[in-house]
């Protein structure tokens, strides 16, 4: 048995994948050009769909460099140390996946909301923003370097450490280079999926334009608004950003996969 699915198996996973990816991007970037060319380019270079382009973008890259290095560390933690309650935080990462987002932005606006029982006023903000995507985005850092970090050789880590290096120094030469494309990956999934986000961000961010409005929200504007072909064309751009992290991310992953075999 060679593991190949035939010729029957490629059609039916083809088939799939057209039927619940491909044909919905054909229609809606066919919908985009509704009203030719110089229609998208307007809709999409308007100012207040470049505002939130921007608002969208930034807070997006914000939250993936929080998740790099907070995600790093606690699947350090996960990985390296033993504690209490060890195994329902590990859980606990994964809610973000099965908490449906717009309860996350119930809670997060009855805590940092008018009347936050803290005392911290984070709506209607960019940190407000920032934090909604750092709760939803969480998993993706720490599951990307989790199971590479399991896997790295403590021995060549012991070895640096007899010789006289520090743990700083240990990191840095030996364990963060093997680290390094499953941080990169993590952090462009989540900067992938916080430029799509909507659920978490819909209460606490406010939706201000040129403030607070992410492109998600304005998107849903212009179909209240009955401007349709705008909503496709705005939605087409964010598709092309998403479209590009993962590519990167693709290239960075074949890229360290040679390298992985030359060093073989």
């Amino acid at each position: 048995m060679t593991g190949s699915v035939g010729p029957f198996g490629i059609a039916t996973a083809a088939l799939w994948l057209s039927i619940i990816v491909l044909l919905p991007l054909a229609a809606l970037t066919y919908n985009s050009f509704g009203n030719g060319w110089s229609g998208f380019w307007d809709a999409v270079s308007a100012p207040t769909a470049v505002d939130s382009l921007k608002v969208t973008i930034f807070v997006s890259v914000i939250v993936a460099i929080i998740n790099v290095f907070m995600g790093t560390l606690i699947a350090w933690v996960l990985v390296r140390d033993e504690f209490p309650g060890k195994s329902i935080v590990n859980a606990l990462i994964d809610l973000p996946f099965a908490l449906p987002t717009i309860v996350a932005s119930i809670v997060l606006l009855a805590l940092y909301g008018p009347e936050s029982p803290i005392d911290i006023h984070l709506n209607a903000t960019q940190p407000g923003l920032i934090v909604a995507l750092a709760f939803v985005t969480l998993p993706f850092v720490v599951r990307s370097v989790q199971p590479v970090l399991m896997e790295v050789d403590r021995e060549v880590e012991q070895a640096a450490a007899s010789l006289g290096a520090d743990n700083w120094t240990t990191f840095r030469s030996i364990v963060l280079p093997t680290l390094a494309p499953a941080i990169i990956s993590g952090g462009g999934l989540a900067f992938a999926r916080a430029i799509g986000e909507y659920g978490s961000v819909v209460l606490i961010g406010g939706n201000i334009p040129r403030e607070t409005q992410m492109t998600s929200q304005y998107i849903q504007q212009q179909i209240e608004v009955d401007r349709p072909v705008n909503a496709a064309a705005v939605s087409v751009a964010l598709l092309l950003i998403s479209f590009a992290t993962l590519l990167v991310l693709r290239f960075i992953a074949d890229r360290s996969a040679r390298k992985e075999q030359e060093s073989r």
